[in-house]
């Protein structure tokens, strides 16, 4: 909110951060060969970096952050598209049905916030066209960000089923490989390192350090991502599809919320209809339900004697 233009630090900042700690303690400082050959890596972080920068600039072209959120739920929708298109795959009913629901859901939010960036009181007569005109570009940018995401996730598979699944050594050269690729954006980042420079000054609790919030707030969200991340590279080869998907969709869920009520964007009865269609569908996509019923067949059965 401070400055909506910053993602290019907050992303190079987590990128130096995990190439780091994974060059230490992954890559054994270089010494240690990747079970992956590096030609993939160097596909793959491709990728990777084009969709962190293009979700970043998104941000800046009048997208708020619940659209953000609400827009990137819809991997699954991507996923399924490409699953068809490349690897040939057919789903059943309920898949169609739930892949509806979230696109229905994600049309609703995002006409909604259409009509409020159209409407915007705050806009002139000659800035409110090309302020809708930035936010068309910004929804084509999540768009693209979206497929190509999926597609990652696509050429991830495909690796992992060839040469074994190897999630530490994935995250390392995931972010170090691009690093460099940020010379291009060099000057940005020292602009607003400059700007963070000049934020109010904070303490740091218990440690009782003094220093730019702007600052502090960036590592904090360095740290909170590197916890988030390591632990979705690792659920990926320790727990079934089903239970990914069910806790990055509530880990998205309650982010939504807290953006919400924290911050207070805004957020009308339709895109709580469009938030309610996106994660319901979602959990349908995961099947969820049929996982439920068994459980509460077990908890039903257990209680009857009782009740008897």
């Amino acid at each position: 909110r401070e400055f909506p233009g910053c993602g290019n630090i907050v992303t190079f900042s987590q990128f130096l951060f995990i190439a780091v700690e994974g060059f230490i303690f992954e890559a054994n400082f270089g010494r240690k060969h990747p079970a992956i050959p590096i030609r993939n890596y160097f596909i793959m972080v491709a990728m990777f970096f084009t969709v962190s920068v293009v979700n970043n600039y998104a941000l800046n072209l009048n997208i708020a952050m619940p659209l953000h959120m609400i827009f990137r739920s819809g991997s699954l929708i991507a996923s399924m598209a490409l699953g068809i298109i490349i690897l040939k795959r057919r789903y059943s009913a309920s898949k169609y049905a739930s892949i509806a629901l979230v696109s229905l859901g994600i049309f609703t939010c995002t006409l909604m916030s259409a009509k409020q960036v159209a409407s915007d009181s705050s806009l002139n007569a000659e800035d409110g066209p090309q302020a809708f005109l930035w936010w068309l570009l910004g929804i084509a940018a999540l768009t693209f960000a979206l497929l190509m995401s999926a597609r990652m996730g696509i050429f991830q598979e495909t690796l992992y089923k060839k040469f074994g699944k190897h999630p530490k050594e994935a995250l390392f050269y995931n972010h170090a490989l691009p690093l460099p690729g940020f010379l291009f954006l060099a000057p940005n980042i020292y602009q607003h390192a400059v700007l963070f420079n000049q934020s109010e000054l904070f303490q740091v609790p218990v440690l009782g350090l003094t220093l730019p919030i702007m600052w502090f707030y960036l590592l904090m969200n360095v740290i909170t991502q590197y916890v988030c991340v390591r632990g979705v590279f690792i659920l990926t080869t320790e727990c079934t599809s089903l239970t990914v998907t069910l806790v990055v969709t509530l880990r998205k869920f309650v982010s939504l919320i807290f953006s919400i009520l924290y911050f207070q964007n805004p957020f009308t009865g339709w895109h709580w209809l469009g938030t309610a269609f996106v994660f319901v569908g979602t959990l349908m996509y995961s099947e969820v339900w049929n996982s439920l019923g068994p459980f509460l067949a077990h908890c039903q059965r257990r209680r009857r004697p009782k009740e008897e």
